[in-house]
């Protein structure tokens, strides 16, 4: 079994539709996020001799930094008159809770392993964590073939 590891931070505001308490309110955190993705034998670009770009991984996380994170929901942050979309992600589900911010990641993952080595019917299982606060983690995981 091979394991890549590539771990990055974003610094995001998000806000909780619905909730009653402070988070309801527009806020901010300095996010980490860490991939695991193994798979019995990686896939290999046969020029560079290597598999998976750390930086392809990390991209993801990348684009998600200063930027605001909401639900189709959240109409107010959806009006491109008020505010610009290219500042705005939209995420699954119906709060940008850290589930759903750690489920867009997993999603994201999966598509770049596509794009990377299309049609190689490898199994990769991949996690990703995402930590919202100091003590606060979630993690979510998932076997795909691709």
């Amino acid at each position: 079994m091979e394991t890549l590891r590539a771990q990055g931070k974003f610094h995001a505001a998000h806000r909780q539709l619905h909730y009653q308490g402070k988070c309801a309110f527009v806020h901010g955190h300095t996010w980490r996020g860490t991939y695991v993705v193994k798979a019995a034998r990686f896939p290999r670009d046969p020029q560079l001799d290597m598999s998976v770009d750390f930086g392809a991984l990390k991209d993801i996380f990348r684009s998600l930094d200063h930027k605001m994170l909401v639900s189709k929901n959240d109409l107010q942050f959806l009006d491109p008159k008020l505010f610009a979309p290219e500042g705005v992600v939209v995420l699954p589900g119906e709060n940008p809770s850290v589930e759903n911010v750690a489920l867009y990641c997993l999603n994201e993952a999966v598509e770049v392993l596509a794009r990377l080595f299309p049609g190689r019917q490898v199994e990769y299982h991949i996690e990703v964590t995402i930590q919202e606060t100091d003590n606060n983690f979630y993690t979510l995981d998932r076997s795909v073939v691709i």
